[in-house]
């Protein structure tokens, strides 16, 4: 922590922009393209077969 902290504080006296980490947290998806596409087929997939049992059963 203070290795870091030292690090802010030698970009800030340099002048240099730092990088922004309420930023970075936002642009990062919580949930990977596939957990999704899986939790999708998943859900679709129980509409389905609960419509199929309420037409035909």
């Amino acid at each position: 922590m203070r290795r870091r902290n030292n690090e802010f504080l030698k970009k800030v006296r340099e002048n240099k922009p730092t990088a922004n980490s309420a930023q970075t947290e936002l642009s990062r998806n919580p949930m990977a393209k596939w957990m999704v596409g899986m939790l999708c087929f998943v859900v679709i997939g129980g509409v389905f077969f609960e419509l199929a049992r309420l037409i035909f059963l």
